[in-house]
């Protein structure tokens, strides 16, 4: 669940109202990193909120774009503090997506194409292990074990009782053709794909074959929106040894639009937990 302090979150605001300070004073990241000694990509990164942001690298900035305000400073400095908190993930260990899930945990509600497999709020304990033996071989199993109870743990978004992640997930028919582990973890999996998909904020929708050519075609990828208006939605694209979030307005357009037409050449609901059911049967032989 949601705790009352998200760092991943804190340090995205924070990075916002520093970037917005840089700017009122009409200076470049470059122009700052020069004047406290640092390198450009480390404003960047503070800014972006991927970096974790110290009271120290606060004040620094505030004193550079000469913030007379003592609240605003102050306020900040606290934002700066809250950062450095740790959320629940972090008592896993080192988790590769750790901003992702930061991002998750806060967000009101995602929408998410997946060209090749059940995403992984949806998934069965069963299908996860299976899929990570898979995608992972040379992983141990306590790691293993590790991204599966992360991924248990994510899941807790969706069936909250109070503020449930609103999911909405485009799913290629080849994510439900792709027996992941054995005919019976596929039945298993798709079964519970049904029951979920008939949760009031959960909504599931089947891509079949047939559509041809879509503008899913480059890959998976995640819409994130949230409660606060000061913070913007962001595209999550998930990568091999690292990932893309994209934040500009002009972009999450782009991938909002996109997202339309999959959802437009798409099964509806109904039609859609047919089809699944139909695949289901065919695993039960």
């Amino acid at each position: 669940m949601a705790s009352n302090v998200n760092p991943t979150v804190r340090r995205r605001r924070l990075g916002q109202e520093l970037r917005r300070l840089r700017e009122l004073k009409g200076m470049t990241a470059e122009e700052v990193a020069e004047r406290l000694l640092v390198s450009q990509s480390k404003i960047s990164r503070l800014e972006n909120g991927r970096r974790s942001i110290s009271q120290r690298d606060v004040r620094d900035l505030c004193g550079v774009y000469e913030v007379e305000d003592q609240r605003i400073v102050d306020s900040l400095m606290e934002m700066a503090r809250d950062s450095r908190q740790q959320g629940w993930w972090h008592t896993f260990g080192d988790i590769p997506y750790s901003v992702y899930i930061g991002l998750e945990t806060d967000a009101e509600s995602l929408r998410v194409y997946e060209p090749q497999l059940v995403t992984g709020l949806l998934q069965t304990r069963a299908y996860a292990e299976a899929l990570v033996q898979g995608a992972l071989p040379e992983t141990s199993t306590a790691e293993i074990e590790k991204r599966v109870q992360v991924r248990m743990r994510r899941q807790e978004r969706i069936t909250a009782e109070n503020n449930p992640l609103r999911l909405w997930v485009v799913l290629d028919e080849a994510a439900l053709r792709r027996v992941v582990g054995s005919k019976l973890v596929m039945r298993e999996q798709l079964d519970h794909l049904i029951e979920m998909s008939q949760l009031p904020h959960v909504t599931v929708q089947v891509l079949p074959f047939e559509v041809g050519a879509h503008p899913g075609l480059n890959g998976q990828y995640a819409i994130l929106e949230f409660t606060d208006a000061a913070d913007s939605s962001v595209v999550y694209l998930e990568g091999v040894t690292s990932d893309l979030y994209l934040e500009k307005a002009q972009d999450v357009q782009k991938y909002a639009v996109m997202y339309e037409h999959l959802r437009a050449q798409s099964l509806n609901v109904e039609q859609s937990r047919q089809f699944i059911a139909k695949v289901a049967k065919g695993y039960a032989d």
